[in-house]
């Protein structure tokens, strides 16, 4: 359900102009009527994805090959190189899923960014941080979705925050080191971009909100066609992707502006997560999936805006952890493109500060335009004040009525 909510729009705009033949983890749902042809294969294994990928390239002529999911970028570059179809290195993909790597990269070519330190023991972590100076983040090199990645204020919060990043890092692919990080302290946002053949177009940049402090939490995002942001961060991101090496595809690089000046947080060489891709498209009537889409056919993208007008999107959670009882919209408002809910009543939430995440924690989100950010946004914050989300608290033992979730 989760992967329709938030990637449903890639893949329907992607079959809007191309035949789709997938390679899935398993039997596809409501993918099915997109596609003409699957095969199921555990993409995060080179082994298995090749031999599905050969296998429909007996049946079919393909084109390309793309992904928007974080886990498969490299596997898939591989998978394409084999079939001789056009791919970023899968070398530059590795060192993008590798945050390490990526760091090294942006020291290398001048690209602002953090203090980083790679440690193995809580020890080594223990030393960075004091080596850094306090608030420090720890992050697992190699993850995504803000997983794992926890800011620290001070030696004493140290043990337990590496401890999060470490069991998280432990998952990783690529790396399962942790990363003690300068605090970047300013507004943070991504700006989405389009390469092609090592030529990189700036198409928008996202201006986000991201809280339950100590996490980062993503709860908001925007998209403004006419953002002004976009002229100070583009150099910069576009510095960084030819840093890590990216020549062809979508990518999500993420930073903060801090006193003014970009420093960049990560590269990401997919698609955005968090509908974002969607915002864009409403916002500037750019289609980022299908852009990515011809990339990998070796197409050049059309990137022409044909809106210009903003789009936002709030996420809906719980104020606290505990059983959701009822999620409706109560009230109909104007400006809303969407609204969608990932949760059912009787579900659990377990938010981040309890050992949750958004995977755990979020109900849901609300997406709407507007001629501005700031109309966007507070048509969103109308929308989210007329939901009925109520949620019955761990602690308590009969739901409380009316209990909008924060």
């Amino acid at each position: 359900m989760e992967a329709q909510l938030y990637r449903g729009t890639c893949l329907e705009n992607v079959a809007a102009h191309y035949d789709v033949v997938l390679i899935s983890g398993a039997e596809p749902t409501w993918e099915k009527e997109l596609l003409l042809d699957y095969a199921v294969a555990d993409p995060t294994n080179l082994a298995a994805l090749v031999t599905a990928g050969r296998a429909l390239a007996e049946r079919y002529e393909l084109a390309g090959v793309v992904t928007w999911t974080e886990w498969y970028l490299v596997p898939v570059a591989r998978l394409a190189r084999q079939l001789g179809l056009p791919t970023t290195a899968p070398e530059a993909l590795q060192g993008c899923r590798n945050k390490h790597t990526s760091r090294s990269l942006f020291a290398r070519h001048g690209v602002p960014s953090a203090v980083s330190v790679n440690v193995r023991t809580e020890r080594e972590a223990t030393d960075a941080a004091a080596l850094i100076g306090y608030p420090v983040v720890l992050k697992p090199a190699a993850h995504a979705a803000s997983m794992g990645v926890i800011r620290v204020d001070s030696a004493d919060d140290l043990p337990a925050a590496y401890a999060l990043a470490a069991r998280t890092a432990g998952h990783g692919v690529e790396s399962t080191q942790v990363l003690v990080e300068e605090y970047l302290d300013g507004p943070e946002v991504s700006v989405e971009c389009v390469t092609h053949r090592g030529q990189t177009t700036v198409v928008a940049v996202t201006r986000k909100t991201v809280g339950m402090r100590p996490f980062f939490e993503e709860l908001a995002h925007v998209v403004d066609a006419n953002d002004p942001l976009l002229a100070t961060v583009a150099p910069v991101a576009v510095a960084a992707l030819d840093a890590v090496g990216i020549t062809d595809g979508v990518s999500h690089v993420e930073l903060r502006i801090v006193n003014g000046h970009p420093r960049l947080i990560e590269v990401n060489a997919r698609i955005a997560g968090d509908m974002i891709g969607h915002l864009v498209h409403l916002a500037t009537g750019v289609d980022l999936a299908r852009a990515a889409a011809d990339i990998a056919c070796g197409r050049t993208p059309d990137l022409t805006p044909t809106r210009h007008q903003a789009a936002a999107i709030r996420f809906i959670y719980p104020a606290y952890s505990g059983t959701l009882t009822a999620c409706r919209v109560a009230k109909p408002t104007g400006g809303v493109e969407r609204v969608r809910f990932q949760r059912q009543p009787e579900d659990q939430l377990l938010l981040p500060q309890d050992g949750g995440n958004l995977f755990t924690a979020r109900i849901g989100y609300v997406i709407t335009t507007g001629p501005t950010a700031t109309a966007a946004q507070d048509r969103a914050q109308e929308a989210y004040r007329h939901l009925d989300v109520q949620v019955v608290a761990a602690t308590q033992t009969a739901p409380a009525t009316g209990e909008q979730a924060a």
